[in-house]
């Protein structure tokens, strides 16, 4: 890859010949980045969501879900639940910090603000939380939820989006 500044990444609608890799984009996520955040048995517990593949693929169909790409190569996805929530986001770790993460921010915010909708939600962990400190999301609660017995802790947070005011 050539010296650039930004990457050229591109946008796309999820496909159903994704859904392995972007469990495998979810894996190498929380394995390689949560570290600092959560143990071992923490990221298991975790990443034990793609141990049935299928209701993987039917959680990413549930909503509405996009992938990132560099080159061709499927680097991360997003899917907003409902019209108001950021359900998943995740990035592949070797595209992590080169922009992927806030171009599909950028894009669910964008698709919540078209549907009229006045603040996005995210269940954000505590390795995202400054990524969506930075985007203007605020803190409203600490939650523990229970993964295969393990208790991991996030942050509810919220952005006021478009409104009257761009």
């Amino acid at each position: 890859m050539s010296a650039q500044a930004t990457p050229p990444f591109a946008l796309r609608p999820m496909l159903p010949a994704d859904v392995p890799q972007l469990a495998e984009i979810l894996r190498e996520s929380v394995l390689e980045l949560t570290g600092d955040d959560y143990n071992e048995q923490q990221q298991e517990a975790w990443i034990s969501v793609l141990d049935d593949l299928e209701a993987f693929a039917a959680r990413l169909a549930g909503g509405l879900t996009i992938v990132v790409t560099l080159g061709g190569a499927v680097v991360g996805f997003a899917s907003l639940e409902g019209n108001d929530t950021i359900d998943l986001l995740y990035v592949h770790p070797a595209a992590a910090g080169q922009g992927a993460g806030a171009m599909l921010a950028d894009a669910l915010e964008k698709l919540a603000g078209s549907r009229g909708v006045a603040a996005l939600k995210v269940d954000a962990s505590d390795t995202a939380y400054g990524f969506f400190i930075k985007r203007g999301y605020v803190a409203q609660q600490r939650n523990s939820v229970e993964r295969g017995g393990e208790w991991l802790a996030n942050t509810t947070m919220q952005k006021p989006l478009g409104g009257d005011k761009a």
